[in-house]
């Protein structure tokens, strides 16, 4: 008898998933404009498993057009820093400035822009887990146990949950936890979360790995009928280690590749 669990993983990119995000300038200025910046921020941190393939700077027509070129160049190149920086892969990203070459009139604050293309993976659920190996513990319903006592800003370890090494892809062992939350976030309606993720091994603070670890337990439940209303996550990267590192057994790093929950409100 095989146990269904469809645990979203990255499978690769869609050929037909290619998406774009515009930025806007002020005048004569080559850093991103109030509200261009407050909505980047918010792309990113909605968008941490994006490829990021193009990064295409404009300009309007006012002015000189050789010193447009320059600041369209400029603009793409404040970009391009601005997303590695948040760990955005920009890895195989184009880099071109058109200056004013493609505006449509002097001044036009449309014209003004970065236009970012980018692929958004294709999601698909990993074959079935057979039931073999994963097999229940007399432990199963302690995390049951600990909502129901929970109280607001509480923090749990999903005990069990974990990943393998440099990855976002949970272990076997981890479907029992994954659906007794899914069971208490069912049966308490008002149940608000944090799903909060971690890396092992690193001093650095690898916040794009965590991030993907939190982001997959997220789509787990959003796929399993939960309301995004009631879930977010963040990432705390090698921050927050259970064990100091660097750790010393294999136990000990499988322990630090792990994802919390924060009780928001219940």
């Amino acid at each position: 008898m095989k146990l269904i669990l469809p645990i979203l993983l990255l499978l690769g990119l869609s050929a037909n998933a290619q998406h774009k995000f515009t930025v806007f300038f002020d005048f004569d200025i080559a850093e991103s404009n109030a509200a261009s910046s407050q909505s980047l921020s918010k792309w990113i941190t909605d968008n941490p498993l994006v490829r990021v393939q193009k990064i295409y700077g404009y300009t309007d027509k006012t002015g000189d057009s050789l010193y447009n070129h320059n600041l369209s160049e400029r603009r793409t190149s404040y970009i391009y820093q601005k997303l590695k920086a948040e760990n955005v892969n920009v890895d195989a990203a184009e880099q071109k400035g058109f200056g004013e070459s493609r505006s449509t009139a002097i001044r036009n604050p449309n014209d003004r822009k970065v236009v970012i293309e980018y692929a958004i993976p294709e999601i698909q659920p990993v074959p079935a887990v057979t039931a073999s190996t994963v097999q229940s513990k007399p432990d199963d319903n302690e995390l049951s146990k600990q909502i129901s006592s929970a109280k607001k800003g509480d923090k749990l370890l999903l005990k069990n949950l974990n990943f393998y090494n440099n990855e976002d892809v949970m272990l076997p062992s981890s479907v029992p936890v994954l659906k007794e939350l899914l069971k208490m976030l069912k049966e308490h309606p008002n149940l608000k979360i944090q799903i909060q993720g971690h890396v092992c091994c690193e001093v650095e603070n690898k916040l794009r790995l965590s991030r993907k670890r939190a982001l997959a337990v997220y789509n787990f439940l959003v796929s399993k009928g939960i309301s995004k209303k009631r879930l977010s996550y963040t990432s705390f990267g090698s921050t927050k280690p259970i064990y100091p590192l660097p750790e010393k057994t294999e136990a000990e790093m499988s322990a630090n590749r792990r994802v919390e929950i924060e009780i928001i409100e219940n």
